[in-house]
């Protein structure tokens, strides 16, 4: 019930209302979510792609993760920041929709797969930065990272077909 007020009241907000009742605010919001999206996603997947010894192979796997961190960090704030707002416009909703619940969901099983993976195997890089043995700990991390992103990707497009359904 306390949650249920949460949400009626972020969705009643000035912020909420302005952007469900603006005629380009919601489009304009979800265009720079996606892009940011897309920009995570795919820096995310250089660096999986080369753990898994797919591409890159000659790249040292330090000097991919110098060259990506910071690019996907930023769009990884943008689209916390976007997704945040698109939330509160109809967050009435949007905790119904189980598919916004799979994503989210995927988005948390996603980050705790990188912090198990930066805790743990990175620290060893040093050991195999540069070469074509990256530990099997390496390759299951990457290719989790792959599967939870995907899933991202997947329920997040299926929100967009069901908005309307769960009010």
């Amino acid at each position: 019930m306390i949650l249920q007020s949460l949400w009626e009241g972020l969705e009643a907000s000035a912020v909420g209302t302005y952007i469900a009742s603006s005629d380009w605010a919601f489009p304009t919001i979800e265009t720079l979510h996606v892009i940011a999206l897309v920009t995570v996603v795919g820096s995310i997947a250089i660096m999986d792609l080369r753990l898994l010894g797919v591409t890159s192979r000659n790249a040292q796997v330090t000097q991919i993760s110098n060259d990506t961190l910071p690019l996907t960090w930023v769009a990884f704030g943008i689209a916390a920041i976007t997704g945040s707002l698109l939330f509160v416009s109809k967050a009435t909703g949007y905790v119904k929709n189980p598919y916004f619940l799979a994503k989210m969901v995927c988005l948390g099983l996603a980050g705790a797969n990188m912090g198990y993976f930066h805790l743990t195997t990175w620290r060893t890089v040093h050991n195999w930065d540069g070469t074509m043995t990256i530990p099997r700990a390496g390759k299951i991390a990457a290719g989790l990272s792959l599967a939870f992103w995907f899933g991202v990707i997947f329920f997040g497009r299926l929100i967009g077909f069901t908005l309307g359904i769960y009010q």
